[in-house]
């Protein structure tokens, strides 16, 4: 009997709106008690939020207020610092 192959969960960026593999994203959480944060693990509970690891990503969904929507909370200044430093700085073309 074949061996299934696993089904990869698919998650949605909060800049540009696409669906993608939930491993190629940063989770921002916000637990139950306590503010919101960046999820390294992607497991800590509470409801979560994802954005692509691409500053273009990162300045939408900050723009836009997209991760406070979807977290139903404030979002500080240190976690927007800390995700856009975990974000990668556009490529050059050249």
């Amino acid at each position: 009997m074949p061996v299934k192959p696993r089904k990869v969960p698919m998650r949605m960026c909060m800049g540009c709106r696409e669906m993608k593999p939930k491993a190629q994203l940063l989770r921002v959480v916000k637990p139950r008690e306590g503010e919101a944060h960046i999820d390294r693990t992607g497991k800590s509970p509470g409801r979560g939020a994802y954005i692509c690891a691409q500053i273009d990503c990162f300045k939408k969904a900050r723009k836009s207020r997209s991760l406070e929507r979807a977290l139903e909370t404030k979002i500080s200044e240190a976690v927007f610092d800390q995700l856009e430093a975990s974000v990668q700085p556009p490529t050059q073309e050249g």
